[in-house]
């Protein structure tokens, strides 16, 4: 990875898609999220993407189509117990681009009681995602 691809610490997601649907959500997170592709590495002789780097609303994803031979043949499970945030400056704006895009809606975004608009999306891979912003005066 170059100076402009490598994430600079803290935390990234990385995110294993099932079904060699990688390309697919590399697609879906460009249309629903305006992610930007920084890095694609494809396995030899084969279609299914080893590593890719996105950049989302500033931040880094990486993800990966599952590889059962390399975790001891076991099938790619369903994801759980994780939420990826987006904070926004206009959440109805990323929520409508989300759910045009095809996410399903978990959580209905609404003003909450913190003082944030918020709410949660299933996006087609299984991964949970909430938006949240400002609320608008």
């Amino acid at each position: 990875m170059n100076e402009a691809q490598s994430p600079k610490g803290g935390v990234v997601p990385h995110l294993t898609i099932a079904n060699d649907k990688a390309a697919e959500a590399i697609a879906f997170y460009s249309r629903a999220f305006g992610a930007t592709e920084l890095m694609r590495h494809v396995a030899e002789g084969r279609q299914r993407i080893m590593h890719a780097h996105l950049r989302i609303n500033g931040g880094s994803l990486m993800l990966n189509d599952h590889f059962p031979e390399m975790s001891g043949g076991a099938p790619a499970q369903a994801p759980r117990g994780v939420t990826l945030h987006l904070a926004v400056d206009n959440a109805d704006a990323w929520w409508k681009r989300a759910t045009d895009a095809g996410a399903s809606i978990r959580v209905p975004i609404e003003n909450q009681f913190w003082g944030e608009r918020y709410g949660q999306l299933t996006d087609p891979f299984g991964h949970i995602w909430s938006i949240g912003g400002p609320i608008e005066e």
